[in-house]
């Protein structure tokens, strides 16, 4: 599979989220290599799974939209 970038709605979302644009795009690899490897979030448990997994990857507790 592959992982696909839109640069400037990354740009976009970093600022909207307050936060630099290299996390925003480490935070947009990092979770689309989960939904590669199988992880989702349609569910409140399934959410939970791949969010903890993602903190634990970028080593950090980033807000959850």
């Amino acid at each position: 599979g592959d992982v696909i970038i839109s640069y400037p709605r990354a740009v976009e979302q970093a600022e909207e989220l307050g936060h630099s644009l290299d996390l925003e795009l480490n935070l947009l690899i990092v979770h689309g290599l989960l939904h590669l490897l199988g992880y989702d979030h349609a569910s409140e448990d399934e959410k939970s799974l791949m969010w903890a997994r993602q903190d634990e990857l970028l080593g950090s507790t980033l807000p959850h939209p």
